[in-house]
C-alpha cells in the first residue's frame, strides 16, 4: 500500500499582472511597453509555495485549468514526479512555449514550498557548489538615449559593482549597425577597460553580417556575442563563432532537454544560456546544466534573478547570472526579500527558507490582468 503524501498540495492559485516598463524598450526583433509576470501559489496544507514565470497572462489560465489538476493531492515533497507528471500531461498541447513557461512556475512554486518545509534555503536544499554569484548588468535597449544608456552603465559599474556590462544591438533587425556600434563604443567609453562589454544582437543579423560587426566588435574588445544570429540557426551560429573573438552565447529559449542536447552537440556556442522559468523549472535547470558540463561547457543564468540564482548557487559550471533591469525591478517592487547585488555578485540568503520571498498582492494588484 502506498503511504499518503506527507505534504499533500490542497490547491493551486495562478495570477497574472502586466507591469509598464520604464521607458519603451526594444531589442533587435522585438519592441515592447510592458511586462507580464504569472505568479503561481502552490497551497501544501503546512506551507504554501511561491513560483512565478514571465509569460503571456493566458499563462495563468493554463495552470489554473490543466496543471493544477495533475499536480493536486500529490506530496509536495516529491516535485521531480509532480514534474514528470505535468511534462506528460501537455503532450498534446506542445511542450515548447507557454506550457513549459507554465510548468516552470509551478515546478519552482513546489521547490519553493519543499524548502520551506524543510526549514531550508532553497541553495541549500539542492547543495551549494558557489556562496555566491557573479552576475552582469543587462538593459541597455535600443530606444535609450545616450543619456539613459550612460547612466543605466554607471549605476552597474558604480552602485553594483558588476565586472561586466550588455546592451542590446542589431537594432531594426540589424539595419542600423552603424548606430550599433557607436553605442558599443560608448559603453566601452563609459565603463573603461576594465569591465567587460557585452552585446547581444537577439538574433537580429544574417550571418555574414554576424561575422562583419564581429569583427567590429573584436576591435571595441567585446568577450560575448549573445545570439549575433536566431538561436534556431545552429549552422549560423557556429559559423559566427568560428571567425569572431567573443564567446558566442544563446539558449535562453530552451523549453526542453533537447534543444540544449542540440545546440551543444553542434558546437554552436561557448556559453550556454538556461532561463529556469522557460525550461522546464529547477528539475530541468539542472538536467541542462549537466549536459552543458558533459560537453566541458559552462552554463549562464538567464534572467529571473531571484530564482535564478539558488539554481546558479547549486551549479558547478555557473559562469554569471543576467541581472536584467527589467526583471530586477518588477522583483524588488513585488517581492518582499529580494536578492540585492553586492560587488559584483548575488549571495542567496541561507537564513530564509525557500527562495525567501514573499509576494506583495496588495501593491501588484492594480496591474493584474487575470
Amino acid at each position: 500500500m502506498q503511504a499518503a503524501p506527507a505534504l499533500p498540495v490542497r490547491g493551486t492559485d495562478a495570477r497574472a499582472y502586466r507591469i509598464p516598463t520604464e521607458v519603451p524598450e526594444a531589442d533587435g526583433t522585438l519592441s515592447w511597453t510592458d511586462t507580464t509576470l504569472v505568479v503561481v501559489r502552490v497551497d501544501a496544507g503546512e506551507t504554501t509555495g511561491l513560483g512565478y514565470t514571465y509569460a503571456d497572462a493566458a499563462c495563468a489560465d493554463f495552470i489554473e485549468r490543466v496543471l493544477a489538476a495533475v499536480i493536486a493531492g500529490r506530496d509536495a515533497l516529491d516535485v521531480p514526479a509532480a514534474w514528470a507528471a505535468m511534462r506528460s500531461a501537455v503532450r498534446n498541447q506542445g511542450r515548447p512555449g507557454l506550457a513549459g513557461c507554465a510548468i516552470s512556475a509551478v515546478e519552482t512554486a513546489l521547490w519553493d514550498a519543499a524548502a520551506r518545509a524543510h526549514g531550508s534555503a532553497l541553495c541549500r536544499l539542492f547543495g551549494r557548489a558557489h556562496q555566491s554569484v557573479p552576475v552582469y548588468g543587462s538593459g541597455g535597449f535600443t530606444t535609450y538615449d545616450p543619456r539613459q544608456s550612460e547612466a543605466q552603465l554607471r549605476r552597474w559599474v558604480e552602485e553594483l559593482g558588476v565586472g561586466a556590462v550588455k546592451i542590446k544591438i542589431g537594432e531594426d533587425r540589424g539595419t542600423a549597425v552603424r548606430r550599433d556600434l557607436e553605442r558599443v563604443a560608448r559603453a566601452r567609453s563609459t565603463v573603461g577597460e576594465d569591465v567587460a562589454v557585452f552585446v547581444d544582437a537577439n538574433g537580429g543579423y544574417g550571418t555574414k553580417q554576424a561575422v562583419r560587426v564581429g569583427a567590429e566588435l573584436d576591435g571595441l574588445g567585446v568577450s560575448w556575442f549573445e545570439e549575433p544570429v536566431s538561436s534556431d540557426d545552429l549552422d549560423g551560429l557556429c559559423r559566427v563563432r568560428d571567425r569572431v573573438g567573443a564567446d558566442v552565447a544563446a539558449g535562453e529559449y530552451g523549453y526542453d532537454l533537447p534543444y540544449f542536447a542540440d545546440m551543444l552537440a553542434a558546437g554552436a556556442v561557448d556559453c550556454l544560456q538556461v532561463d529556469v522559468t522557460r525550461c522546464g523549472g529547477f528539475s530541468a535547470w539542472f538536467r541542462a546544466c549537466a549536459v552543458a558540463a558533459a560537453a566541458n561547457m559552462d552554463v549562464s543564468a538567464h534572467c529571473a534573478q531571484n530564482l535564478s540564482a539558488h539554481a546558479a548557487a547549486a551549479t558547478p559550471n555557473t559562469r554569471h547570472l543576467e541581472w536584467f533591469r527589467d526583471h530586477e525591478r518588477i522583483e524588488e517592487t513585488f517581492f518582499a526579500g529580494a536578492l540585492r547585488v553586492t560587488d559584483g555578485a548575488v549571495r542567496p540568503d541561507i537564513s530564509a527558507p525557500g527562495h525567501g520571498m514573499e509576494f506583495k498582492d496588495a501593491d501588484a494588484a492594480e496591474f493584474r490582468v487575470a
